[in-house]
């Protein structure tokens, strides 16, 4: 079958203003413009690597929805289904700078954003059904009471029509009642997918497992024919169906600039090289070379390589 696109996601775009010093954000005295949001860094990775890919989303018609639209436009991703919405509002976030490789500080303003409204209802199930892949997270479905039946459907739609279905916790505890429900809404989710994408600590957090071996088990015990798990600068273990289970040591960096991103550029490396017919071995190395690419520069988006980089890489 000919599909129209390789990959769909759905999420909220915010406008990142990353602080131009190190040290506290109050302390800041100009910023610098960048895209942020879980799915739409995948979405601009997997891009510049030559997909065809599609993003759902809501933005307001304010300043900030008209740069990130542009952005995404620019960067070759199919925007048809964005809603723009004149009486809504764009998120956006403050993000810090930090010396020892830390995470950075960041603040959300996103309470009441566009995104937010989403409901099933802005699911168009033929748009999302020409798409041989989904890529889902926990950012998503956190936004709102409206957001996450709408991600459900999504994955609904995808796994009934026999496409493959990827899940990044991207766990944001934060937007949700309590660690409980968050808790029982992820690992809900992880239920609907094929291949399961959780960090060490969100994995412990989310399955009681200390291990990555035992992460990985919880998750293939509920379904899903793939699980890595992400242990940073260690790299990832994995556990398959059709390749065993294995470790993949990470990929030495001279210096870590910003850790925000390195699980979405993850992402991108494995989607990308199981859609590219590669091995899961061959998928998590692609993974962890990205997700260390993507430590080093300052934005959320800028580490992420293109098709060539790829191939002079040998990816």
């Amino acid at each position: 079958m000919t599909h129209a696109l390789d990959v769909i996601t759905f999420g909220e775009a915010m406008m990142l203003l990353v602080a131009d010093r190190h040290g506290p954000l109050e302390h800041a005295e100009a910023f610098y413009k960048r895209t942020a949001g879980a799915e739409t860094n995948v979405a601009i990775g997997l891009a510049r690597l030559g997909l065809k890919v599609g993003w759902g989303s809501r933005l307001g018609t304010d300043s900030m929805g008209r740069y990130l639209l542009a952005a995404m436009a620019k960067e070759g991703i199919d925007c048809s289904h964005v809603i723009c919405d004149a009486s809504q509002k764009t998120g956006f976030q403050f993000k810090g700078q930090v010396l020892d490789g830390s995470d950075p500080p960041v603040e959300y303003h996103r309470k009441g954003s566009a995104t937010s409204f989403m409901g099933v209802d802005d699911i168009d199930n033929d748009w999302l059904l020409s798409a041989r892949h989904l890529h889902a997270t926990g950012v998503f479905a956190a936004i709102s009471a409206s957001t996450l039946p709408a991600a459900q459907k999504t994955m609904d739609l995808m796994r009934a029509a026999g496409r493959s279905v990827s899940f990044d916790p991207n766990l944001r505890p934060t937007l949700w009642a309590s660690t409980a429900v968050m808790r029982d809404a992820i690992n809900d989710l992880a239920t609907r997918a094929d291949w399961v994408l959780p960090g060490l600590e969100e994995g412990r957090l989310l399955t009681g497992e200390a291990s990555a071996e035992g992460i990985a088990r919880f998750y293939r015990a509920r379904g899903a024919s793939l699980v890595v798990v992400k242990l940073g600068a260690e790299g990832a273990y994995f556990d398959s169906d059709t390749a065993g289970s294995g470790h993949v040591p990470g990929f030495p960096v001279a210096e870590v600039i910003d850790t925000v991103g390195a699980g979405d550029g993850f992402a991108v490396g494995v989607i990308s090289a199981l859609l590219d017919g590669l091995t899961v071995l061959d998928a998590v190395k692609r993974g962890a070379w990205i997700g260390a690419r993507a430590v080093q520069v300052l934005g959320d988006s800028e580490g992420l390589p293109t098709r060539a980089e790829l191939i002079e890489a040998r990816f």
